[in-house]
């Protein structure tokens, strides 16, 4: 065993929350910082051309994480894609941003989490993102505007019935990812950042964090470690330090049952789209498009331009209340629905989304290796509202887009009764990539972590990233990791 260097502060992961927790640290002046890493750097070209996230998921840049078989879904398994590199899964993602509704927040009931302790930080995190509107959308995404109640070109939101172009965290037509706004601005002799190397257990002593190991490197933290690996690598890292609930940890220190518990997340499951040129896609008549692409892109236009998700629509699934119950994201581009990722064909995609599922997983570790259990509808209300909300989204893109319109491929007529929609769901329904919750913060006892992002049970040890979300937000969570990042330097220096 070998020590190679000591850190004031050690943070495990340098995701979207993880750059946030570093930058406010550094500003804080609070001392030697270590960011770990075990992904590569973001210094790829693939990473700031908006529409490579589709090359990127998949690579050696994702964790590739796959769900357990889940009845909820005909005993599928589901990829759960999760960012392996500087900025973490907002170095993979659509870079929509949405905050979510203030009453998501309210809902949470931890005392200074409330909106109006939360909204300071988003200001504060959005002027360093500068998230806005997408230059050039597709005209079928600019289409989307006209429905549910005509915004204009404000963004879709979460509050109330919306439709439209949505903000992202771009810049010239480039992804500006927590690790150009938070970490790099904050390099300096203070800002250690290590990259390709995976944290296997926190070092413990006198029920401390006092450091963690990299295999059997130790590297010491003599103020503390903060877990920023995500909703599923930080309470997995937990666990694999003997943390956590009995039969999932070896060597146990601390008995937490509820670590890995509340697992939740987005189901989602779409409809496909085709028809002559109504889309992007690979045709004889989009050859000269997708030949001059790179030159587009350059100036922030054309295909490469797009961060394929380019809109989005928040509606009541069933239309019988002004409050949406689902969101809808719109991708203007032909997306293959039979297996293989490349067809011929032009066409879009748009799919449903619950703002706020009812139904819970969980992780777990079964002989030394990780089960990911996303219980997709175990509350079968979900699955109800998912389908309905599908029927309404059959109309809402038929108004939108009228006699430009492509006929629906799938499901279409196979999913033309409820019991039908459901049915499609189970066989086809994934999640929108939005795990959250598996280190719930809370006031109670058994909730793993405090309102400060304590972790119970072990001193100079805290959690800040998607995992503490007490339950997930209305839309997208990017933009409320990096709120949560912001927020936990207050916290752990004051």
């Amino acid at each position: 065993m070998s020590s190679s260097s000591t850190y004031d502060y050690i943070i495990v992961g340098a995701g979207s929350a993880g750059c946030a927790v570093a930058a406010g640290l550094i500003a804080r002046e609070a001392g030697s910082i270590a960011i770990i890493e075990a992904g590569p750097s973001d210094r790829h070209p693939f990473v700031k051309i908006p529409m490579a996230l589709i090359w990127l998921m998949g690579s050696r840049r994702d964790w590739r994480f796959k769900s357990a078989p889940m009845p909820g879904v005909n005993g599928r398994q589901v990829n759960i894609p999760r960012g392996r590199m500087v900025g973490g899964s907002g170095s993979i993602n659509s870079m929509v941003w949405f905050r979510g509704r203030r009453d998501d927040y309210d809902k949470w009931g931890v005392p200074g989490w409330g909106w109006s302790d939360v909204e300071p930080a988003f200001e504060d995190v959005e002027a360093k993102t500068s998230p806005n509107r997408l230059a050039h959308p597709h005209p079928l995404t600019e289409a989307l505007h006209t429905v549910l109640g005509r915004n204009d070109i404000a963004p879709p939101t979460p509050e109330y019935e919306s439709a439209g172009v949505c903000h992202f965290n771009l810049r010239n037509g480039r992804r500006w990812s927590a690790a150009d706004a938070f970490l790099r601005p904050a390099a300096g002799p203070d800002l250690t950042v290590i990259t390709g190397k995976e944290v296997t257990r926190l070092s413990i002593s006198k029920d401390r964090a006092d450091g963690i190991y990299l295999g059997t490197e130790l590297l010491c933290a003599t103020k503390g470690v903060i877990l920023s690996a995500g909703s599923i690598g930080s309470p997995d890292l937990l666990m694999r330090s003997g943390i956590g609930p009995k039969g999932s940890v070896e060597k146990q220190i601390v008995d937490a049952p509820e670590i890995g518990q509340n697992l939740q997340d987005h189901p989602g499951c779409g409809l496909h789209f085709a028809g002559a040129e109504s889309g992007y896609g690979l045709t004889v008549k989009q050859a000269a498009n997708w030949l001059t692409a790179p030159l587009q892109y350059l100036a922030g236009r054309g295909p490469l331009a797009s961060p394929t998700v380019e809109g989005a629509m928040f509606f009541n699934a069933r239309g019988t209340d002004p409050k949406p119950d689902v969101q809808s994201h719109f991708i203007p581009f032909f997306m293959n629905w039979k297996g293989s990722r490349y067809a011929y064909g032009s066409g879009y995609f748009a799919d449903v989304c619950l703002c706020r599922p009812k139904s819970r997983g969980s992780l777990s570790r079964r002989d030394g290796q990780l089960q990911i259990d996303l219980g997709l509808f175990t509350d079968e209300t979900d699955l109800d509202t998912l389908s309905h909300g599908l029927f309404r989204l059959r109309d809402l893109l038929k108004q939108a887009h009228g006699d430009k319109a492509a006929p629906e491929m799938h499901p279409a007529g196979k999913a033309a009764t409820l019991d039908e929609m459901r049915a499609h769901v189970r066989s086809a329904a994934g999640t929108a990539y939005h795990p959250v919750g598996t280190l719930r913060m809370g006031t109670d006892k058994s909730a793993p972590v405090t309102p400060t992002l304590r972790v119970r049970g072990v001193d100079a040890l805290w959690a800040a990233d998607a995992s503490i979300m007490p339950a997930v937000t209305s839309a997208n969570t990017n933009a409320p990791s990096m709120m949560i990042g912001h927020r936990a330097a207050s916290f752990i220096v004051g």
